[in-house]
């Protein structure tokens, strides 16, 4: 089995067109992840507060820097996410194509790096 890391991509300013319609992708995303879960792919999910919460560390000369926001300057971040455990790439895609309709933004599907020192 395979992890695979599931990211909704926001673009900030660009929210639901109504608050039904904010209320209806919550309860299309609460189906998703109980589908999930009793397929037995679950492994982890969450919603993200906006980039404004965002604090960066970084080194520099030696010296470790916090700065508030994102670590870049751009409209589009990760709203949430979802790890899954799944065969491969195919069932990863599927989870995803059933994921961006029910959270109405798009999924990027990234694969792991493999642990080598298991």
């Amino acid at each position: 089995m395979n992890h695979y890391l599931l990211s909704v991509h926001m673009v900030e300013g660009e929210g639901y067109p109504s608050e039904e319609e904010m209320q209806q992708a919550f309860k299309d995303v609460d189906a998703l992840n109980t589908e999930i879960k009793k397929a037995g792919a679950w492994v982890f999910a969450g919603g993200l507060e906006t980039p404004d919460t965002a604090t960066v560390v970084r080194e520099d000369k030696g010296q470790i820097l916090t700065t508030d926001g994102p670590f870049v300057e751009g409209k589009e971040h990760i709203g949430g996410f979802w790890v899954i455990k799944v065969a491969d790439l195919d069932e990863a895609l599927d989870w995803a194509k059933r994921a961006t309709v029910a959270c109405r933004g798009a999924v990027e599907v990234r694969p792991f790096q493999e642990d080598t020192e298991s």
